[in-house]
């Protein structure tokens, strides 16, 4: 079954993509969720349409976030946590306290857009944070964590 997505959906595609999913998980989630729309001639005519006369704001957008790219690899981050004798995190550090410590060096990224390895962080040392800031540009931003 081919939709068109209507906002961004994790691991599937982003806003506007036209997909293929199996029939159980258009009609009975996408598409009540409101995530999604079938794929009908007409539906195809509007996206294009619609896709034509974005492609300038997006090349603005696009432009604007590799500035903020280039900005990102100029910065350094320390991130200070509680850690046990053995160099171990009590808890970890997540996405929220990354963007804030970013944000104090003058760059506002939002959460959302920060995805920080399955593994987690856990241990005090040099890590690596990937940052969404366009659908075609994505940073791998390195912060370190030490010890309070």
């Amino acid at each position: 079954m081919e939709i068109i997505l209507k906002q961004d959906v994790q691991n599937l595609g982003l806003k506007d993509d036209m997909v293929t999913v199996k029939k159980g998980y258009g009609r009975n989630y996408l598409i009540p969720q409101g995530m999604a729309i079938v794929a009908t001639e007409s539906a195809r005519k509007v996206l294009a349409e619609n896709t034509r006369q974005r492609a300038h704001k997006e090349a603005k957008l696009k432009t604007e976030a590799e500035k903020i790219a280039e900005t990102l690899k100029n910065i350094k981050v320390v991130i200070g946590a509680k850690t046990s004798t053995a160099g171990k995190i009590f808890g970890s550090v997540n996405n929220i306290q990354l963007a804030e410590k970013i944000a104090e060096q003058g760059v506002e990224i939002e959460r959302k857009n920060i995805t920080i390895p399955k593994e987690g962080v856990k241990e005090i040392g040099t890590h690596t944070a990937k940052i969404k800031l366009h659908r075609e540009v994505v940073v791998d931003f390195d912060f370190e964590v030490v010890s309070e």
